[in-house]
């Protein structure tokens, strides 16, 4: 079973840096990013870092906001949390 992390900014401007550390404190085996606003379904990091993830593993992300705009509207991501 293994840790996958997920990064998203909305600009190539913003730093990651914070969210970076904390998923190495996770101890991310495999960390995927995005630079591209919530608002866009299609973001590459997090298309590859769903088709990583194997049963059992986990997803982390510094905030669930990092998977879309709003925790109540995810930009088109439907994944299951547990």
């Amino acid at each position: 079973m293994a840790t996958i992390g997920y990064i998203r900014v909305s600009t190539i401007d913003q730093n990651i840096d914070l969210q970076r550390n904390a998923l190495t404190c996770a101890n991310c085996d495999r960390i995927f990013e995005d630079r591209i606003s919530g608002k866009i379904a299609n973001r590459p990091g997090l298309k590859r870092a769903l088709k990583y993830v194997n049963k059992g593993d986990t997803l982390v992300v510094w905030k669930l906001d990092r998977l879309g705009r709003s925790v109540k509207k995810p930009g088109g991501v439907n994944i299951r949390i547990t």
